[in-house]
């Protein structure tokens, strides 16, 4: 007997879905920060099985159990075997569109019961929750509403990213247009249609938190499969955040599965897709009408004031979709099918179609592969397979179900211009397939609206507001005034801190102050860099594609020459051997727990002396590292309250100062005061000047005052007051090039590639992922930190006791070395361990200086001398560990 003939109750391979405990909504006002609490409404309900009938009227009731939500299915995944395939939801299978606004309905009652009369800004998860997102958005009236899309928007800036571990598809990226409609700290509601272990969601929420933190975010959810051991997990990390975090769903309960499902559902049969019938069915188009001004979802946000414009050209196009098929299809029921992330306006036109008298279901395509199975008690019986119809060469899409018992229903699917391709209608697209099987299909075809237009059109809106504002509050008003907002008592437009906080403010971020030029967007990983979102905000411009790299040699001779300056190129990314290689893991290994020391003692002392509301923003690439470990000290709570501290990486390049629109960003983001800027070591103190200088001539040109004390994990040139060490050891991170820095290239300001208003640039090296040890050296040293927990307040307090008055000694001996080897510039001599590996990966060395002959802290350096046979000269009274000198070519 085939896999095909066996009986859905022997397949399903011992799946079995359990309800949970009923809960009552509770007041949010309960609890103390960083609790979870959940509310729910649910009991149990029989259902029929296969495909539910529920009413609007009973999902309002909230009169559902885990079956009358979800079924199990299976999916080949090695991650995760299973899928929970709703009944409400719209997405695999064909839905009454009023029972799917129904359910968001009432899950937005219950995000409404717990957030009580205040604001909140909501955010859906793509692409299966993106419509009933918007549902919960709209039931709830938010200001704001936001999915996260994987649709690479060229036309649109990414704000920030979150990755999801168990997806077919898990890269989440952001992109409201501007950032500012989306960037605040009003609470925050995630909705997404199941949580299995809730790992998701709290990646969202770190990622999220350290970008713009807020006090409160709400998980919404229709069922909620946490086991115990999750929600302690879970707990956990709202703990960890500081942050309070409500869940609400429809209906709790677990999923049981048995051991070897991955296996077992590998061994199966390939499912039958794409079904034939004997006759193709008809092939349609309708070109819809769509304001170019009004959002056509929540891909780029779509706010309060947008919805009666919405609601008016939803109007319109229902319209022109009724006529097409009372000419062409009278008395035939329609299935109004949208395509992946585009759930919401599909939705309400079938709705629209529903209410108008004509029999309508509506469902999506989708990213993931399910396991079909023709059998009636399993909820995916038919599958098709199709190619990608946007920019996607690759990949494959997929559409279940899509049928109506007892009916022939037209297949009417609504699409973007992303989607409205030559691949829709192409041999193995969307269209062939579904004709193929004898489906009459229809394609209504929306312009959409651009995200360029509503960026200009609400950044203006933003800006007239706080003109307005500005002028009858004489320059007082709060971000709780800005367009789409309702402030509550609870809001005090101040930090814990007493001091005011204008993240988010229309006056505050991207481009929306009054006269002020756009600013870009950061990037993050794992679309720029391979460290995680929440780890580092690059404000960098994305130069991979462009030819950078020169021969070192010819590189060097020009910089020397005055022809050319370091920062306009870059030179070819340096590339171990095996045995380097094997130095770099024991060097690592040996040296953690000193470098974990060393980090959380610089980031308590950065904490004891500017307080608790810092950001972090280290100077790429060298501070990079840095600041991602000093961020992970402060949020690990060992020792302390954990603190949410966002880490933004610029560029400062020497001899042309720090990125002024980097500057800028920061400016518009957070109060100047509470950036503390950080790099990696001191060479001879070049860097420390040149901070100085530029955060000076910064604000003599008008711009914000910024502290212009630079905190450094290792201090040998005696040249800051905030350090972790002041020895000169080797930090790891100094050892390699770009594949311990997260693939990022140093920084370029090259005037042919970096225009005005932009940020100066770096390469993201995504052909060396296999090469990359950034998150190893992270993770080893975070691994670190509860060893050395203990050992902290005695360092911190021993520095804070000390004579931390720099005395510039290192540039004095670096002036030293100049002079005895007749070296024309100090320009030319690089001390301490990680400027002499600088030299040695990027430069033109003529040799090297070593305070004793086999120092373990430069082994590698001898090591790369070797390979590049430059000489390695002992002299016992240099006061670094070592000195790398730059050969003069025009001697």
């Amino acid at each position: 007997m085939s896999a095909f003939e066996t009986p859905w109750a022997t397949v399903n391979l011992g799946i079995e879905l359990h309800h949970g405990e009923s809960f009552a909504a509770r007041s949010a006002e309960d609890g103390l920060p960083g609790e979870v609490r959940a509310a729910t409404s649910a009991d149990d309900r029989p259902t029929d099985g296969g495909f539910v009938a529920l009413s609007a009227e009973s999902v309002l009731k909230g009169e559902l159990s885990i079956a009358a939500l979800v079924q199990p299915g299976l999916r080949r995944n090695p991650r995760r075997a299973h899928l929970l395939v709703s009944t409400v939801l719209g997405k695999h299978l064909p839905t009454d569109p009023r029972v799917v606004i129904g359910a968001g309905n009432r899950l937005g009652d219950l995000v409404r019961e717990v957030l009580g009369d205040r604001e909140a800004v909501v955010l859906g998860f793509a692409e299966t929750a993106t419509g009933l997102g918007h549902c919960v958005a709209a039931r709830i009236d938010a200001g704001c509403y936001l999915h996260s899309t994987r649709r690479h928007e060229s036309r649109a800036g990414t704000l920030t990213g979150f990755e999801e571990g168990h997806s077919h598809a898990t890269s989440h990226l952001l992109q409201p247009a501007p950032a500012a409609i989306f960037a605040n700290d009003l609470p925050l509601v995630l909705v997404d249609d199941e949580i299995s272990t809730g790992d998701t969601a709290i990646d969202a929420v770190r990622a999220l938190h350290a970008f713009a933190p807020r006090a409160h975010y709400v998980l919404a959810s229709l069922v909620d499969m946490r086991t115990p051991a999750d929600r302690t997990k879970f707990e956990a990390a709202a703990t960890e955040l500081g942050a309070r975090i409500d869940t609400v769903c429809l209906a709790s309960g677990s999923t049981e599965l048995p051991s070897g499902l991955i296996d077992t559902v590998t061994a199966l049969p390939d499912p039958r897709l794409n079904p034939v019938a004997d006759r193709p069915g008809s092939y349609g188009r309708i070109p819809l009408s769509w304001p170019a001004d009004v959002p056509e979802g929540g891909r780029h946000g779509i706010l309060r004031s947008d919805a009666a414009a919405f609601d008016v050209a939803l109007k319109s196009i229902a319209d022109e979709v009724n006529t097409r098929l009372d000419a062409e299809f009278a008395g035939r029921p329609v299935i109004v099918i949208g395509h992946e992330e585009l759930m919401y306006l599909p939705l309400r036109l079938a709705a629209d179609l529903a209410d108008a008298g004509t029999p309508a279901r509506f469902q999506t395509t989708t990213r993931s592969p399910a396991y079909v199975l023709d059998d009636p008690g399993y909820p995916l019986r038919r599958g098709f397979r199709f190619t990608a119809p946007e920019p996607d060469p690759t990949a494959q899409r997929y559409l279940y179900n899509a049928q109506w018992p007892d009916a022939d229903p037209v297949l009417l699917v609504v699409i973007d211009p992303p989607a409205d391709t030559p691949e829709l209608v192409a041999p193995g697209g969307l269209v062939d397939v579904l004709t193929a099987s004898g489906a009459d299909v229809l394609i209504a075809a929306l312009p959409g609206a651009d995200p360029r237009a509503l960026h200009a059109g609400r950044t203006a809106e933003l800006v007239a507001v706080t003109a307005s504002l500005s002028a009858s509050h004489n320059d007082s008003a709060t971000c709780a005034d800005s367009p789409g907002r309702r402030q509550s008592p609870a809001e005090t437009g101040s930090d814990r801190d007493g001091h005011a906080d204008h993240r988010g403010c229309p006056s505050s971020a991207d481009s929306n102050q009054p006269g002020a030029d756009p600013i870009p967007v950061a990037l993050h990983g794992p679309g720029f860099g391979s460290y995680a979102p929440e780890d580092v905000s690059w404000l960098l411009k994305d130069l991979s594609d462009a030819d950078l790299e020169a021969d070192v040699t010819e590189r060097e001779r020009r910089i020397q020459a005055g022809v050319a300056h370091y920062a306009e190129s870059l030179p070819v990314e340096f590339q171990p051997d095996a045995e380097y290689r094997e130095l770099f893991d024991r060097v690592l290994a040996d040296s953690a727990e000193r470098l974990a020391l060393a980090v959380a003692t610089v980031a308590e002392l950065v904490v004891a002396e500017r307080g608790e509301n810092v950001v972090l923003v280290s100077l790429a690439r060298a501070g990079t590292p840095v600041g991602v470990l000093m961020r992970r000290w402060l949020v690990s709570g060992i020792g302390r309250e954990p603190l949410a501290v966002p880490h933004y990486a610029v560029s400062i390049v020497r001899d042309r100062g720090i990125d002024a629109v980097a500057l800028d960003y920061l400016a518009r983001h957070h109060d100047p005061s509470s950036i503390v800027f950080v790099d990696g070591w001191t060479g001879k103190g070049a860097i420390t000047h040149e901070l100085t200088a530029a955060l000076d001539a910064y604000h003599a040109a008008g711009g914000a005052r910024f502290n212009d004390e630079l905190v450094v994990l290792a201090d040998p040139a005696n040249c800051v007051r905030t350090y972790g060490t002041r020895d000169d050891f080797l930090i790891a991170s100094a050892c390699l090039n770009s594949t311990v820095s997260g693939l990022v290239s140093r920084t370029v300001l090259n005037d042919t590639l970096i225009g005005p208003g932009e940020f100066h640039g770096a390469k993201f090296y995504r052909d060396l992922i296999d090469s990359d040890v950034s998150n190893q050296l992270i993770d080893t040293v975070t691994a670190a930190f509860d060893a050395i927990g203990d050992k902290v307040p005695a360092a911190v307090a021993a520095i804070r006791d000390s004579d931390r008055t720099p005395d510039w000694s290192g540039w004095a001996s670096v002036e030293k070395v100049r002079a005895e080897y007749d070296i024309s510039t100090v320009n030319y001599v690089k001390p301490g361990v990680g400027e002499t590996t600088r030299v040695l990966l990027r430069r033109v060395p003529w040799r090297v200086l070593v305070r004793e002959a086999d120092a373990p802290e430069h082994a590698h350096i001898r090591l790369l001398a070797a390979a590049r046979n430059v000489p390695v000269e002992v002299v016992p009274d240099l006061a670094y560990s070592c000195m790398g000198l730059i050969k003069e070519l025009s001697r």
